[in-house]
């Protein structure tokens, strides 16, 4: 009688064994699923943040190269520029701030005026340094990433009183 109840044991032995090797499967590949997409967010966020610092520096050197084919004029100097809607899969802004508003991010000084870029959906906010030695223009606002219109007006053509802006674009 007792080799009856020795081999009972035995099934439930191979039983308990299969659940927990279940068990400790799903363990595993919950925790496989929670670590990858932990890995792809900063993934996203590190694409966006090198993204937005391409677009702002050129937009820097845009807004630098307008800055210089406006000096000695009395005219308004346009210059249309055209950058992705998108980066990482995110919209993003774009906003020229004096030097007192732009923070201590990388290569600042406290005295450059900057661009302040922001993905919306990475979380993500970078400072690029412009020279400009026109001011910063009150109208100035902050625009959507894509076709980016600047503007440079001097009413004397002296580069201390001209005042350069940016607006959203009309393509």
């Amino acid at each position: 009688m007792r080799d009856r109840f020795h081999r009972a044991d035995r099934g439930v032995s191979i039983t308990v064994t299969h659940a927990l090797t279940i068990a400790i499967t799903t363990v595993l590949i919950t925790m496989l699923l929670m670590a990858g997409g932990t890995l792809l967010e900063n993934q996203k966020e590190t694409s966006a943040r090198l993204s937005l610092e391409t677009v702002g520096e050129r937009l820097s050197d845009e807004l630098s190269n307008v800055d210089r084919a406006a000096i000695g004029t009395n005219d308004t100097v346009t210059a249309t520029a055209d950058h992705p809607r998108t980066v990482a899969g995110s919209s993003y802004t774009v906003e020229l701030l004096p030097a007192s508003e732009c923070g201590d991010g990388r290569f600042l000084d406290g005295s450059t005026e900057c661009l302040k870029l922001t993905a919306t959906d990475a979380d993500t906010v970078v400072y690029v340094p412009v020279k400009i030695d026109a001011e910063i223009d009150d109208d100035s606002k902050t625009v959507a990433g894509g076709t980016i219109e600047i503007r440079h007006r001097s009413d004397t053509g002296d580069p201390t009183t001209s005042e350069i802006s940016i607006h959203g674009g009309t393509r």
